[in-house]
């Protein structure tokens, strides 16, 4: 077997993570681990965003289920759409915190 070879041919997927880590490399960007601490952490951070995400999704739903005025409904999308991106973004920033105290 040639080195460097693996059995068969490699799906789109495995070339493409193949590229991305050698253009880390090259960028000198080295993949880290994260503790056992650090994953549970991300869960629990996962966790909780994603129940305050359908909390406000059955939010939204409830105000918006008998709603005939448009102007209220697209207010209330407006305010839901904003709430989705905060959390959102509140829970991809703790994240990163955490992989960035390794």
């Amino acid at each position: 077997m040639i080195s460097g070879m693996d059995d068969g041919p490699k799906s789109a997927y495995e070339l493409a993570m193949e590229r991305l880590k050698k253009k880390d490399a090259d960028q000198g960007v080295s993949e880290r681990t994260l503790t056992d601490e650090q994953k549970q952490a991300i869960a629990e951070i996962r966790k909780t965003y994603g129940a305050r995400l359908a909390q406000e999704e059955i939010l939204f739903k409830s105000n918006t289920a008998a709603l005939i005025d448009p102007e209220t409904r697209r207010t209330l999308e407006d305010n839901y759409r904003r709430d989705v991106e905060r959390l959102t973004h509140e829970r991809d920033r703790k994240i990163e915190k955490i992989h960035g105290a390794e």
